[in-house]
């Protein structure tokens, strides 16, 4: 990102990391994964009725899910990542909500034309396999292993799909988004 966070980044009027917090703690109690040298992140969280739990040094994306999932005791886990910009509140509760009708699926979002994308519902029977994650590929060979268990969820356009990471990314989205107004 050229020196700047991404989750900083200004999108509807806060940073982009307070504004995904808001919209999952519309859908459900609500964990935020934070490094451990991200006081601006912290800060950004500060009036958002979530818990903050802080990563390892250095933690990759398995880490930072195992040390989301410490301690927690949940019938469902949906794991979201914080640069998706385009999923909405709504699209959270969807998916918790689809979880009762099918519990033991892994329900995992799609763009319109069925490419999958994320957020990610994980059952609680697989909470303990996701706590034995290692490496920075973070459930992609849990999802293989359970393809048979997957349920696409289409959600509107690509917003499954985009993720922004680099400054190119944010200002394609950017320009997409005024146009879009």
């Amino acid at each position: 990102m050229g020196g700047t966070d991404k989750l900083l980044e200004p999108v509807q009027g806060a940073p982009l990391v307070a504004t995904m917090a808001k919209r999952c703690t519309k859908a459900g109690p609500t964990r935020v994964i934070l490094g451990p040298d991200q006081p601006a992140r912290r800060a950004a969280l500060a009036e958002i009725d979530c818990e903050i739990v802080k990563a390892p040094e250095g933690a990759g994306m398995a880490a930072s899910i195992r040390v989301g999932l410490s301690d927690l005791e949940a019938p469902a886990v949906l794991i979201m990542l914080a640069d998706m910009p385009e999923i909405t509140a709504y699209d959270l509760h969807l998916m918790m909500t689809l979880h009762v009708q099918a519990p033991d699926a892994i329900l995992r979002a799609a763009s319109e034309d069925g490419t999958p994308g994320h957020p990610v519902l994980f059952p609680a029977d697989l909470v303990a396999d996701l706590r034995k994650l290692s490496g920075d590929i973070g459930a992609r060979d849990l999802l293989k292993r359970h393809a048979d268990r997957i349920h696409l969820i289409p959600l509107k356009g690509d917003r499954a799909l985009i993720d922004l990471d680099t400054p190119e990314d944010w200002a394609a989205w950017r320009a997409k988004e005024k146009g879009g107004l």
